[in-house]
């Protein structure tokens, strides 16, 4: 499940909230969690933004655990009745719900007797589940399936992403691009050839972006680790011989 080694890796995102589908909280995990994965050499493959409904929250982790990529999941994992997550996360993986003895001893720890009846019911994890520290109030996410769970606050759910990712992931060789700026040609002029360096360079993702209005272009290129500059002198001479101008 885990890669400590610093190979690369692509990761999924799920972010759970009513209040985010009804615009009374703006999602900002997925920028923070672009730049967390981005900056140790990694990617982010996905991103979903899911309600506070069980069916829907089981559907899609039951359908993200079968797939090869880890994944991190921010909200849902308190003890109110509309926090679903934990119990979505057992149904999924096919397990059920048991009380963990660290998170139970944590938050005997934190809260004394005050953790029953209500604020132990956070204890109740998947079995089989790891735990994931959390530096700001010791109350932990939890790990299941190279699914990482995490609160939905990001002062939480950030460090707590970062610890995930040095411990279990490292850093990988960072992603690198080239492109050209094609000019005066439709996209579709493009294909052909875009299809024949795809095949040539089959490691690296060719990519066309069109920009429109004043300064109306296509920026055309290449995305990847390693080999970038034997792929860019393909592009460029591909460009030349077919007499599509770029810069």
């Amino acid at each position: 499940m885990s890669d400590a080694s610093g190979a690369p890796r692509s990761f999924g995102l799920i972010v759970i909230g009513d209040e985010i589908l009804k615009g009374t909280r703006s999602d900002a995990h997925f920028a923070a969690f672009k730049q967390l994965v981005g900056t140790r050499g990694h990617e982010l493959a996905w991103h979903y933004l899911l309600p506070d409904e069980p069916l829907t929250l089981a559907a899609h982790l039951r359908f993200s655990m079968s797939r090869n990529e880890p994944v991190f999941v921010c909200g849902g994992i308190g003890a109110t009745p509309d926090d679903h997550t934990r119990q979505c996360a057992a149904q999924a993986a096919g397990v059920p719900l048991a009380r963990h003895p660290e998170a139970q001893a944590l938050l005997e720890d934190l809260f004394g007797q005050a953790a029953y009846p209500n604020r132990i019911l956070m204890a109740d994890l998947p079995a089989g589940s790891t735990l994931i520290p959390n530096p700001i109030n010791r109350i932990p996410g939890f790990s299941l399936k190279a699914h990482w769970f995490l609160p939905g606050f990001p002062e939480m759910a950030w460090p707590m992403a970062e610890w995930v990712l040095d411990q279990h992931y490292g850093t990988a060789e960072q992603i690198q691009e080239i492109a050209v700026r094609v000019l005066a040609v439709p996209e579709s002029r493009l294909i052909p050839l875009m299809h024949d360096l795809g095949r040539e360079f089959p490691d690296l993702n060719l990519f066309s972006l069109p920009h429109l209005g004043a300064d109306a272009h296509i920026r055309l290129g290449f995305r990847g680790r390693g080999g970038l500059s034997v792929a860019y002198q393909a592009l460029c001479e591909r460009l030349a011989r077919e007499g599509i101008g770029y810069e």
